[in-house]
């Protein structure tokens, strides 16, 4: 079971989250918050697996409430989930150290899926946000390219049509969509991705595929 604790200013989004999440039978809402005050009380207190963790809120915001609170060891992940999908407000929560940026139209199932991935480790994105962080990583070099690919571990066809696309940043619905294939199809092919190219995450992938394009 996967422990979430919901932070937000607003009463009834945090209704609908929590019934969002406790409709699915592996996640379970420990506590609610209203501020980054509630969040670092909450996450002291219930040890939850992640935050889902809203950015603009009176008082201690956010941001500042996701630095303190992974500032400490072993630190809840913490995906953010706000209105705000601009730099000024992805960058600086990426800095102080969330697992995960989505905004708040991301589609019920989608977001389901990013609890279950933040906690598993993954680092999930909304698709627009995803490009953005591709696009500076790949033109600034701050991300770590991996492991290239060796002559034994070369891509099918469609695999190579996958990783284009994630390179893109579109999302996994939008890729099937695109390749006329199934979504649950999209996931191997991206897990098989992960472990052909050595990247731990999609976004690691994603600038793989841009590095790889540009070659």
């Amino acid at each position: 079971m996967i422990r979430v604790i919901v932070v937000d200013d607003q009463r009834l989004i945090r209704a609908g989250l929590r019934m969002l999440c406790e409709s699915t039978g592996d996640i379970e809402v420990v506590g609610e918050g209203g501020s980054g005050v509630d969040a670092i009380r909450l996450a002291a207190e219930l040890s939850p697996d992640v935050i889902l963790m809203d950015l603009r809120m009176p008082g201690l915001d956010g941001i500042e409430a996701t630095r303190r609170i992974t500032g400490h060891s072993p630190a809840p992940k913490v995906l953010v989930l706000t209105t705000f999908d601009d730099d000024e407000h992805l960058f600086p929560a990426l800095a102080a150290g969330a697992d995960g940026f989505l905004v708040k139209d991301t589609a019920p199932a989608d977001l389901v899926d990013a609890v279950r991935r933040v906690a598993a480790g993954d680092l999930p994105f909304s698709p627009d946000v995803l490009r953005r962080l591709v696009a500076r990583a790949a033109e600034t070099g701050t991300t770590p390219p991996p492991e290239q690919l060796s002559a034994a571990t070369e891509l099918t066809p469609r695999e190579t049509d996958v990783l284009g696309l994630v390179g893109e940043g579109l999302g996994n619905q939008e890729i099937a969509d695109r390749l006329h294939l199934g979504v649950s199809t999209v996931k191997s092919h991206v897990a098989n991705l992960m472990d052909k190219t050595g990247c731990d995450n999609r976004v690691r992938l994603a600038v793989y595929a841009v590095r790889r394009g540009g070659q």
